[in-house]
């Protein structure tokens, strides 16, 4: 029997919920605590670019020893969601998530940020020349040895006429993995075989390596399919990255290749693969 470890939408749905009814409170070392003492959330305004779109951010900050998840938080970790239908003005909402970090909890493997976590947000307006009205809420998981759910609803007018970057932001942005192209990716094929209840995915890449141990994650649009940890090992300059795909119907499926994300994770950072070639 499978043990799936990812959030569906339906089960972020009802964590949503669960978070908005009540303030999430637990044991830390024999004290209650609150999820809002343990994370402090708020918006950076950013400024307007020329081409129109605002960039703003989330910041995030944690109190020491803390942490908050990465967008594939991994076996242990609490996925974040965001509704953005408060907004004004708003035509899209792109996170621009930093490289996450590793870590270790009772043998399980989660992704994500300690100490404080600054995320991008591109934000396009409808009306270029008109102020974004920002109203969204945010839904997260922070995490000691225990994890509380936290939402937080953040209102923002963002103005037209600031253009000049906040610094913050721009060193948050440069923590971003860098594109399979900038990284020197070459040969990304895939490999998908059917197994009795979904597939078995194996990824061959040419890329110089990151250094450390390696991580290897697989995404897909489909946040429904359930994806298994991957096993990473490298000969040289090949890495080799397999996982298993597992539908909610469990059975096998035809996987579009061009969907699915990559994203190695290394010591000297993070490369994000868009689509891999049949192999």
């Amino acid at each position: 029997m499978r043990i799936f470890s990812g959030l569906p939408s339906f089960v972020l749905a009802v964590f949503a919920a669960f978070a908005t009814a009540a303030p999430a409170i637990s044991q830390v070392a024999g004290d209650a605590v609150e999820a809002s003492e343990m994370a402090q959330v708020d918006l950076l305004p950013g400024w307007r670019r020329a081409d129109g779109v605002h960039m703003a951010a989330l910041r995030v900050r944690l109190a020491p020893g803390w942490k908050t998840y990465w967008r594939s938080p991994g076996q242990a970790g609490i996925p974040p969601g965001f509704d953005w239908s408060g907004s004004q003005n708003l035509a899209s909402a792109t996170p621009r998530w930093p490289a996450p970090k590793a870590f270790e909890n009772f043998g399980l493997r989660s992704l994500g940020y300690k100490n404080e976590l600054l995320l991008p947000l591109e934000l396009r307006p409808r009306d270029p020349g008109a102020p974004i009205r920002l109203d969204v809420t945010v839904v997260m998981g922070v995490c000691y040895d225990i994890c509380l759910p936290l939402t937080v609803t953040l209102q923002q007018i963002l103005p037209t006429d600031v253009t000049t970057p906040d610094t913050r932001i721009r060193q948050a942005l440069a923590r971003g993995p860098a594109s399979a192209a900038a990284a020197g990716v070459r040969n990304v094929t895939c490999r998908a075989t059917p197994i009795e209840d979904g597939l078995r995915l194996r990824a061959e890449l040419d890329m110089p390596a990151l250094g450390g141990d390696e991580i290897t994650v697989f995404e897909l649009p489909d946040r429904e399919i359930w994806i298994a940890e991957a096993s990473t090992t490298r000969q040289g300059g090949r890495l080799s990255a397999e996982t298993e795909l597992v539908p909610p119907g469990q059975a096998p499926f035809s996987l579009d290749r061009s969907t699915l994300r990559i994203t190695v994770i290394g010591e000297k950072g993070a490369v994000d693969i868009k689509g891999c070639k049949g192999g």
